[in-house]
Parts: structure tokens; C-alpha cells; sequence
């Protein structure tokens, strides 16, 4: 008998990822906080998506011997989590940011609390309520020993939702962490009624800008390119289901920081992760002027007007040059 995957979390992406699993014929637990469902059998946060006889929703965590671990949690909560992990099963964390205190991407965090445990990292351009539909999709899973990474995308992939290994973690991470803090700015762009034109610059500019802190940190630029970088930003700056972009609409609108925070029904992670970048990037010596601005912004250190006055009034230069 296959042994069964545990994911760890009943948010939207959580309960999606265990109706991805189940779909590939494995036993699923999936673990909550609250076991309560909904009369039709299925989670708050995926009304719409009924769970499979084979998905089991528990608030404890048996002595089972699991084929792997899907973490959807978000990353600043994710230390809080990491006793709970079963010793030495593989961990697929499938969130994005970067821990605020630390600077920790999620992968350092499992490494830092959990060094008992295998880790690898979950990313692409998904929306968890496609997903939940069994729409085509496709991801990445990036572990530190690529034979890992080629395990679980094997194990894990199906017709319909094609998975890609790497060993770029690095990449993968950042791509993930950075496309939320763009989309924001996307947001902002649509929102203020600046137009389609400049959210398709700010698109284009922000991927440079991701790409070279990746590389300066130890990425490839060929990760940024590809699903957990280009897929996912285009994704996170253009679909509405996208809470990071919603949070810049409403912002570009006149709404503050808090309220456009009120008004998402889940995290906005580019919040918490845009001062990161910036520190990150300062530590690197590589110029994020997007993630700058937007930092300051959210912060009230920088009106509308003058964020994009600083951007548009950057000296001009070779798009592809190679200094910052």
C-alpha cells in the first residue's frame, strides 16, 4: 500500500493542494487548525470545491509514515510550525516570502529549525482555486539534491498539472518572494489609471530587477525566466484572483495601506516582503528601484506622484547593460 501525503494547512492553497494530490491516487491528510467543513464537505476558504472520499481533514498529526510533507503556510507563521513536522520525511514548502526578522526564505527557515528533515520548494504561476478545478498548470519543485526534486515531481505531477525539478533554490525562492512586491506596483499602475502600457514596463523592469538580485544571491537568471520567475509574475500582475495585485489596485484607488489590507480575504506576503528585498538587495550591492519605491509606499514615506517622478526621471541607459 502507497503510503499517504500529509499537506499542512486548510487555507485556499492548502485545501487545493490536497485535491491536487488526490488526484493522484494517494491518500491525503489534510491537516487544520479547525476540522469543522462546510455541509457540502467542503473548506471555508474553497467553498466551491466538495473534498474527495480520499482527502481526510485532522487537527493532530498521527505517527505515520508519510511519502511527504506539503507545508502551505505563510512564511512569516512558518517557524511556528516546524516541531510539528514529521523526523525525517521529505518537506515541500509551498509558500513565498521571505521571514522579516530573519531575512530567512523558507527553505533556510526548514534548514535552521528542522535540519532533520529533507526540504524542498514548491512555485509557479498558480492560483489555488484553479488548481482546486484540476485546470492545466504547471510548477516548479526545487530541492538541494536535484534527485529529490526529480522524486517528488514524479510522484506529484499529473496530466493536468505538469512539474518541473530544480536545483535552484536560490532562484525559485526569490522568484517567488519578489513577483508579490511587483505585482503591488502593478496594482498601483492600474489602479491610479496610469495605463496598460506601464504596467507592461514595470512588468518588464521588475523582472530585471528580480533577476539580477537573484544572480548577485547565487541564482540563475535562466530560473527567472522560466515558471517560478516570468510564469509566476505575469501571472501575480495581471490576474484578479491575485491578492498582491488587488492590494495595489485598491492603493493606486486612494485607499491606505490598512485598509487596502482589510479589504483581502487572505495574506498580501509583497507587504511584508518588500522591506526585505530592499535589505537584501542593499546587502548585495544591487539596485532595486521598483522594490524601493514600493517599499516606501506601503510605508507612507513616498506619495504616488513622487514614486513614479523617481522612476521615470532614472538616467537613461543600454537595456542590457551589464552594472545595475
Amino acid at each position: 500500500m502507497n503510503k499517504p501525503f500529509l499537506v499542512m494547512g486548510a487555507g485556499a492553497w492548502g485545501t487545493a493542494l490536497a485535491l491536487h494530490v488526490a488526484r493522484t491516487g494517494a491518500q491525503v491528510h489534510l491537516w487544520a487548525r479547525s476540522t469543522s467543513t462546510l455541509p457540502s464537505g467542503a473548506m471555508p476558504r474553497l467553498p466551491d470545491f466538495p473534498l474527495s472520499a480520499s482527502v481526510q481533514v485532522t487537527s493532530t498529526l498521527a505517527d505515520t509514515a508519510y511519502e511527504a510533507v506539503l507545508v502551505a503556510i505563510p512564511t512569516q507563521s512558518l517557524s511556528s510550525i516546524m516541531p510539528l513536522l514529521p523526523t525525517g520525511i521529505p518537506a515541500i514548502l509551498c509558500c513565498k516570502g521571505i521571514e522579516r526578522q530573519s531575512l530567512a526564505f523558507p527553505l533556510d527557515i526548514l534548514a535552521r529549525e528542522r535540519p532533520d528533515v529533507p526540504g524542498a520548494v514548491l512555485s509557479g504561476p498558480n492560483f489555488a482555486h484553479e488548481i482546486a478545478a484540476g485546470l492545466p498548470a504547471a510548477a516548479v519543485i526545487a530541492a538541494p539534491q536535484i534527485a529529490l526534486a526529480r522524486h517528488l515531481t514524479d510522484t506529484l505531477a499529473t496530466p493536468l498539472f505538469r512539474l518541473y525539478a530544480s536545483q535552484d533554490c536560490t532562484g525559485v525562492q526569490l522568484g517567488g518572494a519578489a513577483k508579490n512586491v511587483i505585482a503591488v506596483a502593478a496594482g498601483i499602475c492600474i489602479g491610479a489609471g496610469l495605463g496598460e502600457n506601464a504596467r507592461a514596463a514595470l512588468i518588464t523592469r521588475g523582472l530585471a530587477e528580480i533577476t539580477r538580485l537573484a544572480c548577485a544571491l547565487g541564482g540563475q537568471a535562466a530560473t527567472l525566466a522560466g515558471l517560478a520567475g516570468l510564469g509566476d509574475l505575469l501571472l501575480t500582475c495581471t490576474g484578479n484572483q491575485s491578492r498582491n495585485y488587488r492590494m495595489g489596485l485598491a492603493l493606486g484607488s486612494g485607499a491606505s495601506t490598512t485598509e487596502a489590507l482589510a479589504s483581502l480575504p487572505g495574506v498580501a506576503e509583497g507587504v511584508t516582503t518588500a522591506d526585505a528585498l530592499v535589505t537584501l538587495a542593499a546587502q548585495a550591492g544591487v539596485e532595486a528601484p521598483i522594490t524601493q519605491c514600493i517599499a516606501a509606499f506601503l510605508e507612507g514615506r513616498l506619495t504616488l506622484s513622487h514614486a513614479q517622478a523617481q522612476l521615470l526621471s532614472r538616467p537613461l541607459k543600454e537595456e542590457y547593460e551589464s552594472t545595475p
